[in-house]
């Protein structure tokens, strides 16, 4: 094993299910570009930042980060001059030290993000995917050398949020990258990753975490929560929802118990809520009220709850167990025997379709009217 190999200790933010990917991670022969996949909700997010700070320590000693160099320290506080973080607005908060809670302690936040940012109100929503402007402000100054003369590291999250334009000339700093530069790139859905930027990295496959090791380490983290007090059989059935993506699972939980009406967690849980309601109905659903009490959450979380939902009606119709709403398995097992199988594969085909234009600013009340008037279909003749 390399000096400079990446020993796993307890004090880092890395998740016990992604520490045989961190463990193999080798700064000596480190490549300028990573592209970290996997489900969202892993921890995939905070592994990128803890490995963006192990390429920036400047320290001589075996353990990266060592947490107490100058360069540790800038990246702590969210300034250091060699780390851009290519994020939406909704990510910001998940950087060191909140590094765009002001325009004096960020650097890197373009013109163009600052001039918006001035005239926010209190009801501005924050932006799902990544400033134009930010992205060009970052690749222009690929050409301009390191501050501190060591790496430079471009953290871009989510990559497949990333415009045609954008990716494009991400796609040329790939081909010829700048000295010392290296980019840590993730995505939720490599498959909407265009393939040439795919060949220009090294893939690293995120997993997701068995059940056991995924309840034990959630358990954990709501233990620090002060005043969050939540059953074994709730935590576990919120688990499943979330297909087992533990971190996805705890802002759900943090959000719930915070109370935030307005926050967008919240939204989602109680929209997701609502549908899995509408849908145990089958052919008695009421889809135009089903979609005018969901439409304002995320129309991607509204598409997975669906999926799941119907994954779980496929499974017990093939007289199998439902995975991720185990707690609705005698309504979906009685569903299952009144669903027309064939009209449920299409209905499954049409959700598969609707997911490749997720992100796009369309109307979700009229899609998810459509598509919930076609889940009612198939438990018709």
């Amino acid at each position: 094993m390399s000096d400079l190999m990446f020993p796993i200790e307890s004090e880092k933010k890395i998740a016990p299910w992604l520490e045989s990917i961190w463990a193999g991670l080798d700064l000596t022969v480190f490549p300028n570009a990573v592209l970290i996949h996997g489900q969202s909700g892993i921890g995939k997010f905070e592994f990128s930042i803890e490995l963006a700070k192990a390429l920036l320590c400047e320290s001589s000693s075996e353990v990266k980060p060592c947490n107490q160099c100058e360069a540790c320290r800038w990246f702590d506080s969210g300034n250091h001059p060699d780390f851009v973080a290519l994020v939406p607005e909704t990510h910001r908060k998940l950087l060191p030290h909140g590094d765009f809670d002001s325009e004096a302690d960020s650097p890197k936040k373009s013109k163009a993000a600052q001039a918006d940012s001035d005239g926010d109100g209190p009801e501005k929503k924050e932006k799902k995917t990544i400033a134009i402007e930010d992205a060009r402000s970052a690749i222009e100054a690929l050409s301009i050398g390191s501050h501190r003369g060591g790496n430079r590291v471009i953290l871009v999250y989510p990559l497949e949020m990333l415009r045609p334009d954008s990716a494009n000339a991400l796609l040329k700093s790939l081909e010829e990258p700048p000295k010392n530069t290296i980019f840590i790139l993730l995505a939720d859905r490599l498959d909407r990753v265009l393939p040439t930027i795919r060949s220009r990295c090294r893939l690293l496959s995120a997993p997701r975490p068995d059940r056991l090791t995924g309840l034990s380490w959630l358990r954990n983290q709501l233990n620090k929560v002060p005043g969050l007090k939540m059953s074994d059989a709730d935590i576990e059935s919120i688990y499943d929802e979330q297909g087992g993506a533990p971190y996805a699972v705890l802002d759900s939980l943090i959000a719930r118990h915070n109370q935030d009406e307005k926050d967008e967690l919240t939204i989602a849980i109680q929209a997701s809520r609502y549908l899995l309601q509408a849908m145990s109905q089958g052919p008695r659903i009421n889809w135009l009220d089903a979609a005018d009490k969901t439409q304002k959450a995320r129309y991607s979380v509204l598409l997975t709850t669906m999926q799941r939902w119907v994954s779980d009606l496929q499974s017990c119709a093939q007289l199998g167990s439902p995975r991720y709403y185990p707690k609705h398995e005698d309504s979906i097992k009685a569903l299952a025997k009144e669903a027309r199988l064939p009209k449920l594969l299409r209905f499954w085909k049409s959700l598969t379709q609707a997911r490749r234009h997720e992100n796009h600013p369309l109307a979700t009340r009229i899609q998810l009217e459509a598509l919930l008037s076609q889940y009612q279909q198939v438990f018709e003749d």
